[in-house]
């Protein structure tokens, strides 16, 4: 098997295990129907409707997004809401908490760094590297205060315990997203200044290949 075979077939891992999570949450809300857990049921239905993300964002913004990049951002949904709320994984395993906002931070950092490298790009914006790694960190660290204040909010109307210990969870959340964020704004900046950053520079060639319009400059 030749390498571009190999890349093709890896390349549908992601699009297939996407429809495998879909999938279980259908299992879930069936299941949740029979046996009349509505609370479960309307939580679980949300979920499902979330992982649809990446394609109202596509949609509305017309960008073809690498379909890593969308994988990551299901994943997070399911991981977190599904696996996490609605399975207790977050009580099951310790770690679980702290592994899905460190990549949260990253996956909000890099997108963070996509709005501004493409302002840059376009010629809408002048600025130097590091107050576009800046913006990426800022960005990432904003997104996931919005994720608390969700949180937040999920427990004081749904009486959910999605906080668990109240500040001092949210405090953790906020400075493990910091640290992702912080890493993958490195990242960035070194992405900048030419230097190799394998699977950065991956993600930003592909976006850049499906979204050849979005990076035509402007005179």
């Amino acid at each position: 098997m030749d390498k571009d075979k190999k890349l093709k077939i890896l390349e549908k891992i992601p699009f297939y295990f996407t429809y495998f999570l879909r999938l279980t949450l259908i299992v879930a809300i069936v299941l949740e129907i029979f046996n009349q857990r509505w609370p479960l049921f309307f939580i679980t239905s949300l979920i499902l409707l979330l992982t649809y993300l990446p394609f109202f964002i596509e949609k509305k913004y017309r960008i073809d997004l690498p379909l890593e990049f969308e994988f990551v951002i299901i994943l997070f949904i399911y991981a977190s809401l599904f696996l996490g709320e609605v399975r207790s994984y977050y009580t099951k395993l310790l770690w679980w908490d702290i592994l899905l906002h460190a990549g949260f931070g990253i996956a909000m950092g890099f997108a963070g760094f996509l709005i501004m490298y493409i302002l840059y790009y376009k010629n809408k914006i002048e600025t130097k590297p590091i107050w576009i790694i800046v913006f990426s960190f800022c960005f990432a660290v904003a997104i996931g205060t919005l994720w608390e204040i969700f949180e937040f909010g999920m427990d004081q109307i749904f009486r959910m315990n999605m906080q668990k210990s109240g500040l001092v969870d949210t405090m953790w959340d906020l400075i493990v997203n910091s640290f992702g964020a912080l890493f993958i704004s490195f990242v960035g900046y070194f992405y900048i200044r030419r230097k190799k950053t394998p699977i950065f520079s991956r993600m930003l060639n592909k976006f850049v290949r499906k979204n050849q319009d979005i990076f035509k400059k402007n005179n």
